[in-house]
């Protein structure tokens, strides 16, 4: 009985030292968070800066205070008395090992709250480097880990680090979509391939959309039906995708689209119908410039060849496809120079002669994109049947009611 007081009469002091500095090591942890964090959110709130904000938002001092415990612990075990040896060495070891870990956590954090930052900047829609900050984090994290087991088992890292040579192979596996990952984000970022706010088409993933988010592993987009689409980062290096980026940029957006001419309508002009047409104020200049080039080849033609037949004439298919370009020329909302502007006819088919209009609006917003272009095909639908065209469209409904001969009444 005497024996096992004696015992415990030995290691009162021990643990009476150790209590007294576990104490210590909180009061000291609940001061600094106290203080510090308080302290740095004050200041966040009175400045107009915007980078004081991630880092509380990432709580980078809030895991950096975790160190103090760590410090008191490591600075006041060998105070204790009455401790031995293995025990004082132990307890710094693992002290040591959450002091390192703490100052990994504040790390990460801290490259959180750079990459944070950064998005803020404009530079950034056209260099995302969200990839670039989650490799640091994961390096980190590798590095931090080893000191961490180094610390706690006091071995030099390097000697950790040398066994890893083995793994090799299996870390390569383990990681091979990090890896991807860092090369596709190093190529787009060099060649500015993506940024965030891109509309981009890949339909092999049914991406179609503008880009949110270009990470380490994905690029996220989001469709025009508002859902989201994770794309691997490295299949945008792999695969083919579609970038409106150069559309947005040149303030003009294209518009192709044909009107179906029936060709049995197509026909030349009488004298009335050339006359008639002087009259329409975009097309006099050009009627009078075709009456001129007109007379002058068919005066060049022999006699005896100088049959109407054999002569050019004004078709109403041709006046119509100058009265278009003479429209389109003058449109406000569209670029009448600097970018294509062309009417043309396409490969006469079963449903046809295709009258292609092909030119740019001075606009890269959809709605009024789509508005201008209603708004001229709205026209040209409405004003074909001046010209005395008709347009194709397949027999159906109403049309081959039409086709069906009357009844007799009895």
């Amino acid at each position: 009985m005497l024996e096992q007081l004696a015992e415990v009469h030995e290691l009162l002091p021990a643990a009476a030292g150790l209590a007294t500095l576990l104490v210590v090591a909180i009061v000291a942890d609940l001061i600094v968070k106290h203080l510090l964090l308080r302290a740095a959110r004050a200041i966040a709130r009175s400045t107009s800066v915007t980078w004081d904000n991630a880092i509380i938002q990432h709580n980078v001092l809030g895991r950096l205070a975790q160190v103090v415990p760590a410090l008191v612990i490591i600075s006041g075990i060998h105070l204790v008395p009455g401790l031995p040896e293995q025990a004082i060495a132990l307890i710094r070891n693992v002290s040591v090992g959450y002091l390192v870990l703490m100052l990994t956590l504040s790390l990460v954090a801290a490259l959180s709250a750079a990459s944070t930052i950064y998005e803020e900047l404009p530079v950034a829609r056209e260099r995302p480097l969200k990839g670039v900050f989650q490799l640091l984090q994961i390096v980190t994290f590798l590095i931090g880990g080893v000191m961490v087991v180094a610390a706690v088992m006091d071995r030099s890292p390097l000697l950790l680090l040398s066994g890893l040579g083995a793994m090799t192979a299996i870390l390569l596996l383990v990681f091979k979509d990090t890896i991807l990952g860092l090369v596709a984000s190093v190529q787009l970022t060099a060649n500015d391939m993506v940024r965030v706010g891109d509309w981009i088409e890949m339909p092999s993933y049914g991406a179609d959309g503008d880009v949110i988010d270009v990470a380490l592993h994905t690029v996220k987009v989001q469709n025009w039906d508002k859902t989201i689409t994770t794309i691997p980062t490295y299949k945008l290096i792999a695969d083919s995708f579609k970038n409106w980026r150069g559309m947005s940029a040149s303030g003009g957006r294209r518009i192709k689209r044909a009107l179906h001419i029936d060709k049995n309508s197509i026909r030349f002009l009488t004298d009335e119908e050339i006359t008639r047409f002087k009259q329409f104020a975009l097309l006099s200049d050009y009627i009078v410039e075709k009456e001129r080039e007109l007379a002058d080849y068919n005066a060049g033609l022999p006699k005896a060849v100088a049959a109407e037949v054999n002569m050019r004439r004004l078709t109403n298919v041709g006046t119509f496809r100058a009265y278009i370009v003479s429209y389109l020329m003058h449109h406000p909302e569209v670029h009448e120079s600097g970018m294509t502007l062309l009417v043309r006819q396409l490969q006469p088919g079963a449903e046809g002669l295709p009258i292609e209009v092909y030119c740019f609006t001075k606009t890269t917003n959809w709605n009024q994109y789509e508005d201008i272009q209603a708004d001229i095909f709205d026209h040209l639908l409405a004003i074909a049947p001046e010209f005395g065209l008709r347009l194709f469209q397949r027999p159906a409904g109403a049309d081959l009611a039409a086709l069906q001969p009357a009844e007799n009444p009895r």
